[in-house]
């Protein structure tokens, strides 16, 4: 009797058993978290190009109770940074931008400090450029929000910056909000367009957009919500979310697996184009940077090393090379963790009492 077919159905069982297996222990991590009626989570997991994991759990808003699926588009928040950070790229590619350039030669009348900044440093975080959260006065409400250009004019009355360009690091929402501004002026498209026409269409993401209000409207929103006094309530919008390189994407689990294809091919940039931002930035003086040693904001781990690339943190995981990043903002939380095992985890919630950078870990291990 020939033994090489009962082979390959068994190899075809073990499989299976250990992909419902990989399922269950995902669903148990995930499913306690949300339930019928309340806020919830969107999972991916993909191995090596090929979705292993793709479920939703609770509704992507209280009003409807539609409940999230892998088209239900969660507001990114930084999450966007590593759009922003590929849009400025292709602008390099294009002949049109240098890393080296300086932030006055695209913005001739910004302050002086501005000549010393490069694009680099705004993709690297190493700009110093004040944080404009800071700067914003009285005024600013979830109606009444911050554009890109309000932004740009509290930078522009300045007169330094936080520390000299290169030779510090510090998150920096301001950076990646002028990186925008800068594709919009390089480009001659308003920043959305040339994401639209640039990333989004040629890898057909067509549920994901950069949400501007009034201009386009969001398919299967997911509207975030915080807890107040024990209850999960509708906090969608805040002063700051208008704002647009540092955060403003909408997308979904769906597309997001096209977005996770394209990097693991190298389908918009070549490999070599790809390498500066894969690579964790130096300090001038040739040192690794930190987090600033003090607590508050946007710093995540005070003091302690960080390796970041071009809207990348490259920091491993359990001595396993990765390249990931959260996001955070009212009503939201997301994370992304591509592993060089060819492991990828999105992890969306439209709740802020979870913690996606966390869970998408618990999931990794998981695998």
């Amino acid at each position: 009797m020939p033994k090489r077919p009962i082979l390959c159905l068994l190899l075809v069982a073990a499989s299976a058993a250990a992909g419902d297996s990989t399922a269950a222990r995902l669903d148990a991590i995930f499913s306690p978290l949300a339930g019928a009626r309340s806020p919830g989570i969107a999972v991916l997991v993909r191995q090596n190009g090929r979705t292993v994991f793709e479920r939703g759990y609770g509704l992507r808003d209280l009003r409807t109770r539609a409940p999230i699926d892998a088209r239900t588009d969660f507001r990114l928040a930084s999450f966007t940074k590593q759009f922003t950070a590929m849009a400025t790229m292709l602008l390099v590619h294009d002949g049109k931008l240098r890393y080296e350039t300086a932030l006055t030669d695209v913005f001739p009348a910004f302050p002086a400090y501005g000549r010393a900044i490069t694009i680099r440093h705004l993709l690297t975080h190493t700009s110093g450029l004040p944080d404009y959260e800071d700067l914003m006065g009285p005024g600013w409400t979830p109606t009444h929000q911050i554009q890109d250009a309000d932004v740009l004019d509290l930078l522009e009355r300045e007169s330094h910056g936080k520390f000299a360009p290169g030779t510090s690091w510090a998150y920096s929402n301001s950076g990646y909000v002028v990186l925008g501004l800068v594709v919009a002026k390089v480009s001659g498209q308003p920043f959305e367009r040339f994401l639209h026409d640039r990333i989004f269409a040629p890898l057909h993401m067509r549920r994901t957009l950069m949400y501007v209000n009034g201009v386009n409207t969001v398919p299967d929103r997911a509207y975030g919500h915080n807890r107040q006094r024990g209850e999960l309530v509708e906090a969608d919008q805040s002063a700051t979310s208008a704002t647009q390189g540092d955060g403003g994407v909408y997308s979904n689990l769906e597309d997001l697996a096209r977005w996770d294809d394209a990097l693991r091919t190298n389908r918009l940039l070549k490999r070599e184009e790809m390498r500066a931002a894969l690579t964790g930035v130096k300090l001038l003086d040739g040192s690794a940077p930190h987090w600033p040693a003090e607590p508050g904001g946007d710093n995540l781990a005070p003091g302690k090393p960080v390796s970041y690339g071009f809207g990348w943190f490259l920091d491993p995981y359990e001595g396993r090379a990765r390249m990931w990043h959260s996001g955070s903002t009212t009503g939201f939380r997301t994370a992304i963790d591509r592993f060089d095992d060819g492991l990828t985890i999105v992890v969306l919630c439209n709740r802020t009492d979870l913690d996606a950078t966390a869970l998408a870990l618990k999931a990794a291990d998981a695998r």
